[in-house]
């Protein structure tokens, strides 16, 4: 296996209102871009050539790639208007060396997963299958299509999210990462949207290709909110999550000039950004500081994100909170799960309190 495609997408309208200027996926998670993360992993497994597919600010994803040498052969790709997973798939068949029974890899730019790349594609081409499909288990499959496989591993059918009980048959999703034949993606409609999910895998189906389906029970995680956002983080810095992007992981992370009182508790897998600043008796658990952020002396952050050059007074608890880049939470604030803080949005001390007055 030799060549990939991520799909990058656009900008993330479910991270708002934590940035309203960087591309979801240039985002940083336990220290670098989330996209570094998978295309780390998509190094390790044997890939040696990406196309990377987006339809939104290509020029930030050059101009990064530019600047760092990841060591990998790269292509940027830009949709002129968003053409769905599987137009947008199609839409980079020209950069693509494969031959049409040679396996190509793709995987969606917002998932977080510890799947054995290298093994769905030894598996693919084991079954000479014209679609294999990474499948995970979840908890309440409710919000999801759902994807049963038969005692073969061959995907039987693909279900809208179910309504009913009794029309969870199974609890195997799509968890978002794939490995195609080549002459599959040459057959999906060009010019147009194309859902991968809606038209091109049931059409596989109905005319009788070979889609199977792999299930892993390790991690995996849709970054698609704020808070998954931060779990992700907590989870990269942990090592829960694997990444070659995090050589060592660890109870926190700092980025370089940082500053950080020697009194400050960080925990959980905080990720603390550049130019950061924790001060004395800040505490700070399964967050992530953005670079030029202040955390004021006895702050409390907890699984929650503050933007970049936000600023978080004294006293102030946030927990299950999301403020936007250059925030100012006043002192003695109390922030709590759901909470939604816009960009330069300012709140006054003591303005927002779930506890008694004090």
């Amino acid at each position: 296996m030799t060549e990939a495609v991520l799909l990058v997408g656009g900008q993330g309208t479910r991270l708002r209102p934590l940035t309203i200027n960087t591309p979801k996926p240039m985002l940083p998670v336990a220290g670098v871009p989330f996209t570094v993360h998978q295309i780390a992993r998509a190094k390790q497994a044997g890939v040696t050539r990406i196309v990377l597919a987006t339809s939104y600010r290509a020029e930030v994803f050059r101009e990064f790639l530019d600047a760092n040498d990841l060591g990998i052969e790269i292509v940027v790709v830009t949709e002129t208007e968003p053409l769905g997973t599987g137009g947008a798939i199609n839409h980079v068949m020209s950069e693509l060396a494969s031959g049409p029974n040679d396996p190509v890899l793709v995987f969606n730019g917002d998932v977080l997963t510890g799947v054995d790349i290298a093994g769905l594609v030894h598996h693919h081409q084991q079954v000479d299958a014209d679609v294999t499909l990474y499948l995970t288990p979840v908890e309440d499959p409710r919000a999801y299509g759902l994807v049963p496989i038969d005692e073969s591993g061959r995907v039987t059918a693909f279900l809208e999210k179910p309504q009913t009980p009794e029309e969870i048959i199974t609890d195997t999703i799509n968890a978002g990462c794939y490995v195609f034949r080549r002459s599959v993606i040459d057959d999906i409609p060009a010019g147009r949207v194309v859902s991968v999910e809606r038209e091109t895998f049931p059409g596989l189906l109905t005319s009788g290709a070979l889609v199977t389906g792999v299930v892993d029970r390790g991690y995996w995680l849709d970054l698609g909110t704020p808070l998954a956002f931060a779990r992700g983080s907590a989870d990269l810095v942990l090592g829960h999550a694997p990444s070659p992007a995090v050589p060592n992981p660890g109870p926190f992370l700092a980025l370089p000039s940082a500053q950080i009182a020697p009194d400050a508790v960080l925990t959980g897998g905080s990720a603390i950004g550049r130019a950061a600043v924790i001060e004395s008796g800040a505490q700070v658990d399964a967050s992530v500081v953005f670079d030029g952020a202040v955390i004021e002396s006895g702050a409390q952050v907890r699984n929650s994100i503050v933007g970049v050059g936000a600023r978080i007074g004294a006293g102030t608890v946030l927990d299950g909170a999301v403020v936007g880049d250059r925030a100012r939470i006043g002192a003695g604030n109390e922030l709590l799960p759901g909470v939604r803080v816009w960009p330069e949005a300012e709140l006054a001390e003591c303005s927002v309190r779930f506890s008694s007055d004090r």
